[in-house]
């Protein structure tokens, strides 16, 4: 491993752990993975063999590259890809063995004349657009859609083998947007049926609608972030509540201490101060790291037993520490960022909360050049 003064350490037991606990909320329904984002920034691979052994049945990616990249990892369970534009490699994708969604006429297009040259029969999932406004097509275009996607069935082209669609709102807990989704998904699927389509999933439910809304499960629940132990609703639903563990601890090793005199400003623009005569602490980690700019000031920080909140701004590499006088930090100690709370560091939802943002942002922004160790690998 190239050298490096902070790694993120990823837990693969916690994974495990993680799915197993969302399939048991989930018990009637099989379990997508989402692994997009490099597995939401802990590893694209590694992720997904625990996700697997933990109990997944399929994963999800949302680009074409992540989905390729698990089936040249040596992964053949069940994939979905689905965030393209005109021009993928339909044809590798079809020789790879993915699933497709089809959200628009051109995607079909474009994925039946991959079928057409490679004379494989593509396996689709035609995505609705039931409220989110964001992929998919809406219930009257979904429907035309429907109708020639199931009339290349007939020709053996493609399988129409799932209906899906996202969730806006299920992070709030009973929000009527919820049953207005289900609605629209329930006419998609009995207008898919009535078509001929051969359905052997249908699946709507995000982390959220898995955690805080059953109603939403049906034959597949497609859990992103809660697979990282994270919750998407920490206010009704925290992680800890659900038997969800965070498996990602980032942590890195002091640079330099140095003794300050009271009234010293800290990092640019000064916009913290010592109060005392103190130590200061520097950590090697910035936003070049993914580190946020916003948490200058605010975001807490284990280190010499306790937590200190970063002092001044943050900078490309590195912030710093007010960790007092007589704190006993020297240089190459270790400094807990987040992790999973079990030892009194921070979490990145207490991180989050800092920076104004949501958990996801925290894990999947983290840059590559912070090395993944992962504890708990098996063969």
């Amino acid at each position: 491993m190239t050298y490096y003064p902070a790694r993120a350490v990823v837990d693969l037991d916690h994974i495990r752990a993680n799915v197993a606990r969302l399939g048991e909320l989930a018990s009637q329904s099989q379990v997508m993975a989402v692994v997009k984002g490099d597995a939401y920034g802990h590893g694209l691979l590694p992720v997904a063999r625990a996700a697997l052994q933990g109990g997944a049945t399929w994963l999800g990616a949302a680009q074409l590259s992540e989905a390729l990249r698990l089936r040249q990892g040596g992964i053949t369970a069940p994939i979905l890809t689905w965030l393209h534009a005109p021009g993928a490699p339909y044809r590798e994708a079809l020789q790879a063995g993915l699933d497709l969604s089809v959200p628009a006429d051109w995607t079909l297009q474009e994925i039946t004349a991959a079928a057409r040259s490679t004379g494989i029969t593509a396996r689709v999932h035609l995505k609705v657009d039931t409220g989110l406004g964001r992929g998919g097509a809406f219930l009257d275009e979904w429907t035309r859609l429907l109708h020639e996607a199931v009339d290349l069935q007939a020709e053996g082209l493609l399988h129409v083998v799932g209906v899906w669609s996202h969730l806006a709102r299920a992070d709030e807990v009973g929000h009527p947007s919820v049953q207005s989704q289900i609605a629209v998904f329930e006419e998609a699927i009995a207008r898919a049926e009535a078509a001929g389509a051969d359905l052997q999933v249908r699946h709507l439910a995000n982390s959220a609608g898995t955690l805080t809304a059953p109603e939403t499960h049906y034959d597949l629940v497609r859990p992103g972030i809660a697979v990282y132990g994270l919750s998407p609703a920490p206010q009704t639903h925290p992680a800890s509540a659900m038997g969800l563990v965070p498996a990602m601890r980032l942590e890195a090793q002091v640079h330099l201490t140095k003794d300050a005199p009271a009234d010293q400003g800290v990092s640019y623009g000064h916009t913290y101060t010592t109060s005392e005569d103190t130590t200061l602490a520097v950590i090697p980690m910035g936003y070049a790291d993914g580190i946020p700019w916003h948490v200058s000031n605010s975001a807490p920080v284990l280190l010499g037993g306790r937590r200190h909140r970063i002092a001044g701004r943050v900078c490309m590499d590195q912030f710093v520490l007010d960790v007092g006088r007589h704190s006993g930090v020297r240089a190459g100690d270790t400094a807990v960022l987040f992790g999973s709370g079990t030892e009194g560091e921070a979490t990145a939802q207490d991180w989050a909360e800092a920076a104004g943002t949501i958990s996801y942002e925290i894990v999947t922004r983290l840059g590559t050049r912070v090395p993944r160790v992962y504890v708990g690998e098996q063969q």
